[in-house]
């Protein structure tokens, strides 16, 4: 369980039972708590309720030694008796200690605390320097009483977000549910992440028998025979079907245009041998980037070639994880290859391939060894050629080319 849940469940009982207990009884009481939470329920019984852990190590020593049975139900002190909390000497301490924890926001932005890592050390130090006397344990103890914990980062920024970025995601979704609807198809599109061929090691873990793990490369220094493998998505929204063309060389627009390609000659095609258009869902950056003069030269190729009007909407910028591709497809390949080197392509074709779901998903992948250039410039003139037909709304993201 998490520690946290179990700090506050601690936190909530003793606030139930604190008014009724005297000094003996609070530490047997969290001294009996510590003993059900075995190992480490000192610190977390510390952290929750603020009593020491030579207080909580003595009631275990009473407990231990059948004191309990003898101590007297009357007050082991008179009323104001004991240390007072630190908040009655320092009414301004949690202030003074949240203007630490936050230089910028709340205190002076020059505080010296503002570029290291605020430990209940480094905070004890600064407080004290500052003219108060407190322990670490006596921070901590603070700290989680104003609601702090300690986290870690958390990714979920990904740019600032376009004030359309909504509408888009609208404008988007109704065009899938039309090309759906029409039984015409629809498909998501994307790079997985480069991966080195050869003995690397790979994230995830997998059964072996004990002491019997894979030997792997101590170092992940790229092997130049073998090279990397890219893995170029496309996934079906309608039937959950998937291809991947594993490239060798560069993840250029044309080898984007032409994964999609291979995806039609190979599964598109049978899948819908009546389509009059197709539906492309992209993110708006990388080799499909809106802004690639070559991606529409391109998808006009592809256009002619499998006679059929390509739609294309990208996603707004920043908000690349919502394309379908990435949870519906990468994510179950990268589960299916966990904890397994990928020694060449042809393992990560196989790889690729084998990826099944409990929901049906097929997959189909194989090499492509064409070389696909970087740097290739598309003048006005060729670009002039393409007969793209920007939507009304967003017309840089949403447009049409046809055959």
């Amino acid at each position: 369980m998490d520690n946290s849940i179990v700090i506050q469940s601690i936190r909530q009982k003793y606030d139930a039972v604190q008014d009724v207990l005297h000094e003996r009884g609070r530490r047997v009481w969290a001294a009996s708590e510590a003993l059900q939470l075995g190992w480490g329920g000192i610190s977390l019984i510390e952290k929750a309720i603020g009593i020491s852990h030579t207080t909580i190590r003595r009631g275990l020593r009473e407990i231990q030694s059948g004191k309990t049975k003898h101590l007297s139900r009357k007050r082991s002190r008179l009323h104001g008796g004991g240390r007072k909390h630190l908040t009655i000497h320092y009414p301004d301490l949690p202030d003074v200690l949240e203007s630490l924890i936050d230089p910028v926001m709340r205190g002076d932005p020059e505080s010296p605390l503002r570029w290291t890592c605020k430990s209940t050390r480094l905070l004890a130090q600064e407080l004290n320097r500052q003219g108060y006397t407190i322990g670490s344990s006596s921070v901590r103890f603070l700290l989680h009483q104003l609601d702090y914990s300690l986290q870690g980062n958390k990714k979920t920024r990904e740019g600032t977000d376009h004030p359309d970025r909504n509408a888009q995601f609208l404008y988007l979704n109704s065009h899938v549910k039309k090309f759906l609807q029409a039984d015409q198809p629809v498909i998501s599109v994307d790079t997985k992440k480069k991966e080195n061929l050869g003995n690397f090691s790979n994230k995830g873990r997998e059964y072996h028998l004990k002491g019997q793990p894979l030997e792997t490369n101590m170092h992940d220094f790229p092997d130049a025979e073998l090279g990397k493998a890219i893995p170029y998505g496309v996934y079906d929204i309608g039937r959950n079907e998937g291809w991947v063309n594993v490239g060798i060389t560069h993840d250029t627009a044309q080898f984007a245009a032409n994964s999609i390609r291979r995806w039609w000659t190979r599964m598109g095609q049978y899948r819908f041998p009546q389509a009059t258009r197709l539906l492309i869902t992209a993110d708006s950056g990388g080799s499909n980037g809106y802004r690639s003069r070559l991606w529409k030269t391109e998808l006009h190729k592809l256009a002619m070639f499998i006679g059929v009007n390509i739609t294309v909407c990208h996603f707004p910028p920043g908000t690349s994880k919502w394309n379908k591709i990435e949870h519906r497809l990468f994510s179950f390949i990268t589960q299916n290859w966990r904890g397994k080197p990928l020694y060449d392509l042809v393992t990560v074709v196989n790889l690729i391939s084998h990826t099944t779901t409990s929901k049906g998903l097929v997959v189909k992948s194989a090499v492509d060894t064409n070389t696909y250039p970087k740097g290739i410039e598309v003048s006005d003139a060729e670009l002039a050629k393409v007969k793209l037909t920007p939507h009304d709304f967003h017309g840089e993201w949403n447009y049409t080319i046809k055959k």
